[in-house]
């Protein structure tokens, strides 16, 4: 890890591979568009000043120049915000399903002419490379758009009872590692149910979520439909215990995941949560090792491991844990590391420092409790925020490394002999939102994945979402669905509420 705080540009790494070497193939920071100095927030279709005077600052996390500033929503932006929400709700619910559609399925087609503008702004925010943001974030949100479009005036058909309605408000709080992607999931099933949004932003990565503002307007979205209130925790704490909303989705931690169901139970406010994952991905000695370390490198070092459902843990049949490992370490040598804007970058920087912090005080606790850390060397750039890709081999379950989520590019390998085995480790974790599988027998896949306790399971693959396919977790990874039919139902009611 290397930090030097006096300097602000990125230089890429370059590395040799054989008698070849990459050259640097920078996308041009210009392509974001113009980032305002200031922000305040979105609410009733305009851009309002905060009623407070408190700003905090997004940064670039391979540079850590400050990008812009941004106001912290106080309890009465959130007031104004829902009460432009409520005021929405009634027209925007009459529509027709076909005329909210026409709005959905317009956004969808502005995202697709906007994306590179949107996936360099995605990169420079939040640290991710450009290759993500540009052949993942983005075409991943317009598709959200487009397939919720799809459902808008079909919810009559969708199972969930007879004359579905929308629930009301839905207060939406997002987290940082996919910021754009995550306002997709939450707002185009809530719009397309008819409902009204106040969304959040985290406090790292809310220059996409002003810049989807611009989007509404440009699609002619009815102001108040969709509010955006900026800040940090305070604010969203406000938003999520506001008695004037009716829905309260959450993507984050599990700790305020545990608050946000506390603070609500006994309401009649709806919620749903999507929280922290402790993935395994269970390699068995059938499975064809070139195919299935590559699932591996992108399970866990895809996003720089910034992933709920990141698989963190590797099980490994012990019969081929050296040649597996072997191939393995070979791989991740040859992952590039350096400036997210250059589109021969695999892995780009961490968020915050205090990502970098958290990730670096898991990992030296797993060396002192004994576990073997091995990464490939390579040089980091000075500025910024940066961890190199990073695995444990001798962990026991007993490890913080093997049970806490680090939420970084940490991979904890451990090894098994039967699929018993396999799956009592894999199952013994407080989360359960996702694992891989990786044979090639089809039976032994679904004896596996019968009895695994996750809410997807990847056979022979890892990380493949699609908007029509459902997403969540069981245990402390949370409830509700995200994604597929199942994602419109936490936005309806069979019976409607006074509103």
């Amino acid at each position: 890890m290397a930090k030097n705080t006096s300097r602000k540009t990125v230089e890429p790494v370059t590395e040799k591979r054989g008698l070849f070497e990459y050259a640097p193939a920078p996308e041009s920071p210009a392509a974001a568009g113009d980032i305002a100095t200031s922000y305040g927030h979105f609410i009733g279709g305009e851009f309002v000043d905060s009623s407070g005077s408190e700003a905090l600052k997004t940064v670039n996390p391979a540079t850590e120049q400050v990008l812009a500033e941004f106001a912290q929503g106080t309890e009465e932006d959130v007031d104004r915000a829902v009460a432009a929400a409520r005021k929405a709700f009634g027209d925007w619910s009459a529509l027709p399903g076909s005329e909210r559609a026409k709005y959905l399925f317009r956004i969808a087609r502005i995202v697709q002419e906007r994306s590179r503008e949107l996936a360099v702004l995605e990169s420079i925010d939040n640290g991710k490379p450009i290759r993500e943001t540009r052949d993942f974030d983005v075409p991943m949100v317009a598709a959200w758009f487009f397939y919720y479009a799809g459902w808008a005036d079909k919810l009559d058909y969708a199972g969930f009872g007879p004359n579905p309605r929308p629930v009301g408000v839905a207060a939406q709080v997002i987290p940082w590692n996919f910021p754009l992607m995550m306002l997709a999931w939450k707002i185009a099933p809530a719009l397309a149910a008819g409902n009204t949004v106040v969304l959040k932003p985290a406090e790292t990565t809310p220059l996409t979520a002003l810049r989807f503002a611009e989007i509404c307007r440009q699609a002619g979205l009815p102001k108040g439909v969709v509010n955006i209130v900026t800040g940090d925790g305070r604010t969203g704490a406000a938003l999520t215990a506001h008695p004037g909303v009716d829905k309260v989705a959450f993507t984050g931690s599990t700790p305020v995941g545990r608050s946000i169901a506390r603070q609500l139970a006994g309401t009649r406010t709806k919620l749903s949560l999507e929280l922290g994952g402790k993935a395994a991905n269970i390699v068995f000695d059938d499975a064809p090792i070139d195919q299935a370390v590559e699932g591996i490198v992108n399970g866990i070092f895809f996003n720089q491991g910034h992933v709920c459902c990141a698989g963190s843990r590797l099980l490994i049949q012990e019969s081929v844990q050296d040649e597996f490992l072997e191939a393995l370490k070979r791989r991740m040598s040859t992952l590039r590391i350096g400036d997210p804007l250059d589109k021969n970058t695999d892995i780009g920087a961490i968020n915050s420092a205090a990502q970098l912090a958290r990730i670096t005080e898991l990992t030296d606790a797993g060396e002192a409790e004994g576990a073997e850390r091995w990464a490939p060397s390579c040089d980091l750039p000075g500025a910024g925020y940066w961890f190199r890709p990073t695995l444990f081999t001798g962990v026991s379950q007993a490890h913080r490394i093997a049970r806490e989520e680090i939420f970084g590019p940490v991979l904890s390998v451990l090894t098994f002999r039967t699929p018993a085995e396999a799956v009592e480790k894999a199952n013994n974790t407080p989360f359960g939102l996702s694992a891989g599988i990786w044979t090639e027998k089809g039976s032994r896949i679904l004896w596996t994945a019968s009895r695994l306790k996750a809410g997807v399971v990847w056979a022979n693959t890892f990380n493949k979402f699609d908007p029509a396919s459902p997403f969540g977790g069981f245990k402390e990874s949370g409830y509700g669905r995200e994604g597929g039919r199942h994602g419109l139902e936490p936005y309806l009611n069979v019976e409607a509420r006074d509103v």
